[in-house]
């Protein structure tokens, strides 16, 4: 049966994209890591019957939304592989971000394949040992990346490849993209930009004028690499898009292509190089902690409640921080007031981290407004 693609109209009753954090636990010591991940999990973990209650809740919204086992490493929870199946049971699309560590095998990834994963998240942050393995803090997690994208190629599971720009990596941005399609196997590039929060705080951010500079390679590179792109927590890219002949309302797909597509560039769709509809933090995102705390997104860790003493689906569609980070009219300083504010909205993480308002505008974009005075946002 085929679904109306998730539009605009979806915002404010439920998202495209659920995560749940199933571990803090992670044998990595990332330089940029959101969730300050250590060693163990946490004493106040979700239990195996909790997650399969959030799962149910999950399972509840008017339509279902893509759920992302993240962390932490996932793969460090004993009972990763049953609450896979129960959400793949209760007609959940799911996709899995599993750490460059030992833990990653071959047996591993045919374990989450058979139980219904569908897209693995990946990251490699440089196309060089020497850039991503200081990112990582473990020497060897290059070649780890590798294997791990080998392994995923052969068993044909549509890996999507997480890359973080810094100021460490900003110059290599040509580099990954070549590096990515001689590799071949990614079906997706998602292209996150610094959010200072956790172990990132100790990051350098590029400049907002740099952010230009790295919108012209990646849009280069979305229409001439075998993979689609996208950017994470650089909203404004949909506006240099538009800006540009694009069109940045199209719904990414990261699970829907048929078996063999990422093997065979020729049948991937130019609306899949597109930039996004304009999803962001809150406006088409969820995300649970190991501990149930809910966010608007794991970069913005604003608690609006906490499962199970609060249902997912009542925060997403009634919680006063959601409700506004939903409608970008509510947004302040050049953002609100921008042209492109429904297709982009700037970055309201790195606004709350910044300035410790999420409807604050956001310090990483250089854009005017009235640059583009023939312009309609909505």
């Amino acid at each position: 049966m085929q679904h109306k693609p998730y539009s605009k109209d979806d915002f404010v009753t439920n998202p495209l994209m659920f995560y749940y954090e199933v571990t803090q636990a992670c044998d990595l010591v990332c330089k940029h890591c959101r969730a300050s991940a250590q060693s163990q999990a946490s004493l106040d973990e979700l239990s195996t019957e909790e997650s399969f209650r959030l799962i149910d809740q999950v399972a509840l919204f008017p339509r279902k939304p893509h759920l992302v086992f993240t962390g932490g490493d996932p793969l460090k929870r004993s009972d990763l592989f049953l609450l896979i199946d129960y959400a793949v049971r209760s007609g959940l699309t799911v996709a899995l971000t599993p750490s460059a560590t030992p833990l990653a095998t071959r047996e591993a990834f045919e374990r989450a394949k058979s139980v219904g994963v569908q897209a693995f998240g990946i990251s490699l942050d440089a196309p060089t040992a020497l850039v991503h393995d200081s990112f990582r803090g473990w020497e060897g997690s290059f070649e780890k990346t590798q294997e791990m994208l080998e392994m995923a190629k052969s068993l044909q599971i549509p890996v999507q490849v997480n890359t973080t720009i810094t100021r460490r990596n900003f110059d290599l941005i040509d580099e990954m993209a070549s590096f990515l399609a001689y590799f071949g196997g990614v079906m997706m590039w998602s292209v996150f930009f610094l959010v200072p929060v956790g172990r990132g705080l100790d990051e350098e951010r590029i400049h907002a004028e740099e952010y230009e500079i790295a919108f012209a390679k990646l849009w280069h590179h979305a229409n001439t690499q075998p993979f689609a792109v996208k950017t994470t927590e650089a909203p404004h890219y949909r506006r240099f898009v538009l800006r540009r002949g694009g069109h940045p309302l199209d719904v990414p797909r990261p699970f829907r292509f048929a078996k063999g597509d990422m093997h065979n560039p020729e049948t991937f769709s130019r609306t899949q190089h597109r930039a996004p509809l304009g999803v962001t933090d809150g406006r088409g995102i969820m995300f649970v902690s190991h501990n149930g705390s809910i966010f608007p997104a794991g970069f913005l860790p604003l608690a609006c409640g906490r499962f199970p003493k609060d249902s997912v689906v009542e925060v997403y569609q009634n919680h006063p921080v959601f409700k506004s980070l939903q409608n970008p009219n509510t947004y302040k300083g050049i953002c609100g007031g921008c042209e492109y504010r429904f297709v982009c909205g700037g970055s309201r993480a790195r606004a709350f981290a910044l300035t410790g308002d999420p409807l604050e505008s956001d310090p990483d974009c250089c854009y005017q407004i009235g640059q583009d005075p023939m312009y309609v946002g909505r």
